[in-house]
């Protein structure tokens, strides 16, 4: 099925109207039964609320469901996770009452539909008895409370009306709603949860509560359509068409239902009532890891974003969420049973592409858009995942997440001879697998998100995104394995039976008193630290959890703690609240024997503290969430149980020199054997030979820095042993035989590492814009316009411009980003890249 073109970006849609009917369908559309105009015959006993109103507060949700559920035969409630607080997260299922008296049957009949291997005629007989799953989720940032309001309004309307637009989506389609993906953060207006992470990066990786148990609710229930309600900074409303790039295995189905049925039907309704909306920038379709881009990768569906401005009434808010949640109900339950043939087909699709080795190609979908990167002509149709006994924690974490989304794992029972086989980062050659060796073929219905979890390289479409590009799950872990082309014709294997959640079992020889200090006036230093909070937890390695700014940093606070952790954050910020007298404080008991482990803007501080004399620079590459292969010394400690290489998550993180300290962890070159990468890496040979990670001794003590997070979003675990070999492992023999910081020794080494440390330009999550020189002079006039702090970087034939953001909003949340990148491309400049970190 050929992928279809996106109408023309941000002029958009309007000229577009809802297509016909489907030709078969559970319950056909009355003439005249409009989903906005038709009148509501209502059940006057069905529960309501006043909606739009006033913001509903958790409480409230959590009554007005079981208030329908007891009122309705037409709903059923039930919990699908707890929160980090123990709040409950609960969904309603709506449907008639003979729908969810079969619920078992529907989810038996809604299996064969995913099998590519059904016989066609009880493949028709199950479209015609099942209803399609239409999902309507929201409030997965907890300050962005809208979409919860108005999908319980949704949920009133199809539990209390009794007329053809209802009768329709209930014949045809169950109604999944799920009002709040984050309790704890509604209670306090907080995009995150209480763990510090953004549950809308946590879908593939499922490091939380709430986004592991809605997963398990999502694989219950299948979608072909899931709508994830937001808010953001911006005027108009969004709803896609979605801007490029658009991940090359999207299946062409959800792309086709995204584009030619949901947004022409809420075009319409918009366009009656004069809302205003765009579509594009920055909503891209790329990044495997959102409540839009996972539906349609594991699942089939229309995985679709919606976006109102946060500012606004409630009222405003409310109805808008309501009116595109509504018109898209309205519009996949009029398929009726083709939509699940549709569904089915492309389960059959994307089974035959397995078989024969074949990635879905890559497209760019706007006007003046030029494909950056296209997919290589490989025939890839196994992953063959190491089963290395060092590693059994992140294998088993591995196997456990494929298994969870409906893929099969197979093991070898004996060795297997593969002709083709090409290890992650490495050319392809001839090798043998051996026995116990983990074997995912794609010859199966979740080729798409086999080919999504376990790739080597991304290759994307076009070059301005707004997260990450990179996401492998073997690269993260640092897993030994690679894919091949090879036709395999061997029985010698066994399906692997479900992987168990696994536990951390490493263990310190001596447990070290740890301290984390968080830089709690930044929200870069709020998420590194609660991200950081919940890893500690789950190696179960006691710690206490101070912030910098009540924390007295003084010599008898200090003395408990062998180690003190310093996470990112804004360095100036912390810097300020240590003071004169708790540097010195720090730097007195770095001295005396202390550990201090930091990284990116916590490294920062130990530098300009005048602990460490780490040197720090600006980077000038581009490479938004790219995974780099480094090269560590084998010789450290801090290699234990690692090996001779690992992959680090690179945000285009500040450039860093040892100083005084050892390069434990090199950025390799282009040349070297052991340079690899995956994802968007502009100008990453500019990184050759400087420090991933620096191992300095200062006194009797140390200091460990990393220049990249090594546990971004949780997801690394690859890097996470680095960070934990830094914190409970042995010093190495170099320790304890350095000068003491601040002593005239160390002064010409301290005084270069405040120097460049001072050089860095410290935006906070900069807003990064790659132009050609030609245009920078323009580029500069337009950013001028924004208001915004700029910093310009000349890299000959191109300049890199970073725009202040200070208060770390994402692309989302900020009001620059996509504005910027819109008047770029009306001026006719060429955004050679563009992301926000």
């Amino acid at each position: 099925m050929p992928r279809r073109l996106l109408v023309p970006a941000l002029s958009l849609v309007l000229a577009l109207s809802v297509g016909p009917a489907a030709p078969v369908a559970h319950v056909d559309a009355a003439p005249g039964c409009d989903s906005f105009e038709t009148p509501a015959l209502r059940d006057p006993a069905t529960p309501t609320f006043p909606f739009g109103e006033h913001q509903m507060t958790v409480e409230e949700i959590d009554a007005y469901l079981t208030a329908v559920d007891t009122a309705s035969d037409r709903v059923m409630t039930a919990e699908a996770a707890k929160s980090v607080k123990g709040t409950s997260l609960r969904y309603a299922v709506v449907g008639t009452p003979e729908h969810l008296a079969d619920l078992a049957g529907i989810k038996s009949r809604l299996a064969l539909l995913q099998d590519p291997l059904a016989d066609e005629a009880e493949v028709a007989a199950a479209a015609e008895d099942t209803p399609a799953i239409l999902w309507v989720a929201a409030n997965v940032h907890g300050g962005e409370e809208s979409g919860a309001d108005a999908s319980l309004h949704a949920l009133y309307e199809l539990a209390s009306r009794s007329d053809c637009v209802v009768d329709q989506i209930l014949a045809n389609a169950l109604v999944v709603i799920l009002p709040t993906q984050n309790p704890d953060g509604r209670e306090i207006g907080q995009r995150r949860n209480l763990n510090g992470f953004d549950m809308n990066r946590d879908w593939f990786a499922r490091t939380q509560p709430e986004t592991d148990g809605k997963l398990d609710v999502v694989r219950e229930y299948p979608p072909t359509l899931f709508i994830d309600a937001h808010e953001f900074g911006l005027a108009d409303y969004f709803f896609p068409p979605n801007a490029d790039p658009e991940y090359h295995e999207i299946p062409d189905q959800a792309h086709e239902w995204i584009n030619e049925k949901y947004s022409p039907a809420i075009v319409s309704q918009f366009t009656k009532e004069g809302i205003k909306f765009f579509h594009g920038a920055p909503y891209d379709f790329f990044a495997v890891v959102f409540g839009d881009t996972v539906p349609a990768t594991a699942y089939g569906a229309a995985g679709m974003t919606f976006e109102k401005q946060s500012s606004d009434p409630i009222s405003e808010r409310e109805h808008e969420h309501f009116t595109s949640i509504w018109a898209s109900l309205a519009a996949g339950a009029a398929e009726g049973p083709q939509m699940l043939l549709d569904w089915h087909q492309s389960w059959v699709d994307a089974y035959e592409e397995g078989v024969e080795g074949k990635l879905e190609g890559n497209a760019v979908f706007e006007p003046k858009h030029k494909l950056f990167q296209n997919v290589p002509d490989l025939t890839v149709r196994g992953y063959f995942i190491a089963n290395d006994a060092d590693r059994a924690y992140e294998t088993q974490l591995l196997i456990r997440r494929l298994q969870r989304m409906g893929v099969e794992v197979r093991q070898l029972t004996a060795s297997l001879a593969l002709a083709d086989f090409h290890p992650y980062g490495d050319d392809g050659r001839s090798a043998v697998m051996p026995a116990g060796t983990y074997w995912i073929s794609m010859a199966q219905a979740k080729k798409h998100w086999i080919q999504a979890m376990l790739n080597e390289e991304v290759w994307i479409p076009f070059d301005v995104t707004y997260d990450v590009t990179a996401w492998s799950n073997p690269l993260l872990m640092n897993l030994r394995g690679g894919w091949s082309g090879d036709v395999v014709t061997s029985t010698n294997w066994a399906t692997v039976g479900e992987q168990a959640q696994p536990h951390w079992t490493e263990t310190a020889e001596a447990e070290p008193g740890v301290l984390l200090l968080e830089n709690d006036r930044s929200t870069r230093g709020y998420e590194s630290a609660g991200q950081t909070d919940y890893l500690f937890d789950l190696w179960g390695l006691p710690f206490d959890h101070e912030f910098v700014s009540e924390f007295p940093v003084t010599a008898t606070s200090l003395a408990p703690y062998d180690v003190v952790v310093l996470p990112d954050g804004f360095a100036n910020y912390a810097l300020q609240d240590l003071g004169s007298k708790g540097k010195k404080a720090l730097r007195d008991w770095v001295n005396s024997g202390g550990r201090i482990v930091a990284w990116q803007g916590g490294a920062l501080v130990a530098s300009r503290a005048g602990i460490s004399t780490a040197q720090f620079s600006t980077s000038n590459t581009n490479a938004p969430g790219a995974l780099v292969r480094v090269s560590l010394d084998p010789s450290s400690p801090l290699a234990d149980g690692v090996g001779a290489t690992d992959w680090v998550m690179y945000q285009d993180d500040d450039v860093m020199k040892p100083g005084l300290g050892r390069a434990f962890a090199t950025f390799p070159s282009s040349s070297s054997d052991d340079f690899a990468t995956s994802g968007l890496t502009l100008g990453i040979n500019a990184l050759a030979g400087t420090a991933a990670v620096a191992d300095e001794a200062v006194g009797q003590g140390r200091v460990v820095s990393f220049s990249f997070d090594p546990n971004f979003r949780a997801w690394t675990q690859g890097t996470q042993r680095l960070l934990w070999n830094a914190i409970v492992g042995s010093d190495p023999a170099f320790v304890g035989t350095a000068p003491l910081a601040g002593s005239k020794e160390r002064a010409a080494a301290e005084k270069a590492a405040l120097d460049s440390a001072a050089k860095v330009v410290d935006f906070g999550s900069a807003i990064r814009v790659r132009v050609k020189a030609a245009d920078a002079a323009a580029t500069a006039k337009i950013l001028a316009r924004h208001g915004a702090e700029v910093a310009r970087v000349d890299l000959g034939g191109e300049v890199l411009f970073l725009v202040a953001n200070r208060k770390d909003l994402s692309a989302e949340e900020s009001t620059l980003f996509a504005p910027i990148i819109r008047n770029l491309e009306k001026a006719g400049i060429d955004v050679l890249a563009a992301s926000v970190p």
